[in-house]
């Protein structure tokens, strides 16, 4: 199963990262973050592969590495320097594993700028990529989710399903009815994330994750 998943959020501080380590553990995927901006926060790279279990899935480094907590494009441009799309699809080719998954970590949502003149959207469909939507339930959560939902629809990118992070809220459902696209689980909130946790999150996610990729 040598094909690309692309993890994007309706928004930022969806869960993302702890979807992207559970998916990677999961499918025992590569994994990989191609723009990582404030890196004064730590990187989700070095948290992804601190919660893997598995002794297969690789933690490949980003091509950009930005201080500033901003959307990548900002975060560019404060330092001076520009992200070319055309070196993190090199990378994307140097990375692929054959017979498993690349999973790939994007930058908030969809429509969140990489450079000046490229979207994650436009990225996504260059990457040839299937998409796994993450949403959390907030004030506007279900507005955030549907647009992501449509422009993904208009354009044309193939969408695995939404994992759903945090509490469970009926607005789930609702989503996945009015959306069209499947619920691939959901992870709940937790105390403690650690291995252990993901391993077993990963676990949940294994069969449903297998039968919507088929």
């Amino acid at each position: 199963m040598s094909e690309r998943i692309f993890i994007t959020g309706i928004g930022t501080g969806v869960g993302k990262t702890l979807t992207s380590a559970c998916i990677t553990e999961a499918l025992t995927a590569d994994y990989w973050k191609p723009v990582q901006t404030g890196l004064m926060e730590g990187t989700d790279t070095d948290t992804v592969l601190s919660l893997l279990s598995n002794p297969v899935s690789v933690c490949h480094p980003e091509a950009w590495r930005l201080q500033a907590p901003a959307s990548p494009h900002l975060a560019a441009r404060l330092e001076n320097t520009t992200i070319d799309i055309a070196k993190i699809l090199a990378l994307a080719e140097e990375y692929q594993p054959i017979g498993r998954p690349l999973l790939m970590e994007g930058a908030g949502g969809v429509m969140v700028p990489v450079n000046e003149s490229v979207f994650t959207l436009d990225l996504i469909v260059a990457l040839k990529a299937r998409v796994v939507i993450v949403a959390q339930n907030y004030l506007g959560s279900i507005n955030h989710a549907l647009l992501t939902a449509r422009i993904l629809q208009h354009t044309g990118v193939p969408v695995i399903g939404w994992v759903f992070s945090g509490d469970h809220h009926s607005n789930e459902e609702d989503i996945v009815r009015w959306s069209g696209y499947p619920k691939i689980g959901r992870i709940p909130l937790a105390e403690h994330v650690d291995k252990a946790f993901v391993q077993q999150q990963a676990q949940l996610l294994t069969s449903s994750l297998h039968t919507l990729m088929a």
